[in-house]
């Protein structure tokens, strides 16, 4: 049986007190297959976040769109996605059998979430497949209720926009959002350990929870599952990619970050809430208008959030 974890998952689970209980738990939550509930799940969304390495092993962050049963199980050890990365995507063309990939399904209005990571599988002009390599639930912690429906006639990019850093139109779309996710990968993502993936996760917090100087981003790291799978990878390997998304505008933001996890008591206690930092370093940013072939509903903030603070 191969191992839930990895070594720094490990190494941050034990600064955390949840080691022991976790060397238990995990190989019973973390399976190599989905079970049916989890199949049903992503059969009814309307979009599908993902993970995944560029030509260059830079992890970046995107989100597919369809009508829902686009993505769908035909087995519980295979998810079939009948849609691709754009051509305003980085992750356009890098979908191809054999390399590793990380989803999350979610749903934001229910906060529910599923995390995967596996290997793609049977890529062709419609779409791809996934092979299970690890399949688990997440808690509904810190998930802005709002609810997505697939619009493709809301999308329409016809140019994007390449830059090394944020400019003023970036931050002021980061400073303001809720919401985020982060893709991460294992320095050995693809050779064939489950626990050595890609991931995409999912982070939210009060508007302005990312605090933004200049091209670094600071971002507290809420009590959650306590897997780490986010911050194991960047242990490891500090090369991460982030999106945000103006859910109004349809506008995506694509950015490629270095990540350093701060543990510095008097930086932490700044944020109410938090028990360390994420602080992320950018270094390349695409921004698209009208990507997203999306429509949310208005947001009611997670209940989690009244006991965190803000940078404002």
């Amino acid at each position: 049986m191969q191992p839930a974890f990895h070594a720094g998952e490990v190494a941050l689970q034990q600064r955390a007190g949840s080691a022991d209980h976790l060397a238990q738990i995990g190989p019973r939550v973390i399976r190599d297959h989905m079970p049916q509930q989890h199949q049903d799940f992503f059969a009814q969304l309307p979009l599908l976040v993902l993970g995944a390495l560029d030509d260059h092993g830079q992890p970046w962050a995107s989100v597919l769109a369809g009508p829902p049963g686009f993505a769908h199980a035909p087995h519980e050890r295979m998810l079939r996605v009948d849609a691709l990365p754009p051509p305003h995507d980085p992750l356009h063309g890098m979908l191809r059998d054999g390399v590793p990939i990380g989803l999350l399904g979610i749903e934001s209005h229910t906060r529910r979430r599923n995390r995967m990571n596996g290997t793609v599988l049977g890529a062709d002009a419609r779409g791809f497949g996934v092979t299970v390599a690890q399949s688990f639930g997440n808690c509904p912690k810190y998930i802005q209720a709002r609810r997505p429906q697939y619009d493709p006639v809301g999308a329409a990019p016809s140019a994007w926009q390449d830059h090394d850093g944020l400019d003023v139109a970036d931050q002021t779309l980061v400073a303001q959002a809720d919401t985020f996710f982060i893709a991460s990968a294992h320095p050995q993502a693809g050779q064939g350990v489950g626990a050595h993936g890609m991931d995409v996760s999912h982070r939210g917090g009060k508007p302005g929870f990312v605090r933004v100087q200049g091209d670094v981003l600071t971002v507290p790291d809420f009590a959650g599952n306590a897997f780490f799978n986010t911050l194991g990878n960047l242990a490891l390997n500090p090369r991460c990619g982030l999106l945000f998304m103006d859910v109004a505008a349809g506008t995506a933001l694509f950015i490629a970050a270095h990540a350093e996890i701060v543990t510095d008591a008097a930086q932490v206690l700044a944020f109410e809430g938090a028990q360390r930092l994420l602080r992320l370093r950018v270094l390349r940013v695409r921004r698209v208008e009208a990507a997203l072939p999306l429509r949310w509903g208005t947001a009611e903030l997670s209940p989690h959030l009244q006991g965190t603070g803000s940078w404002r």
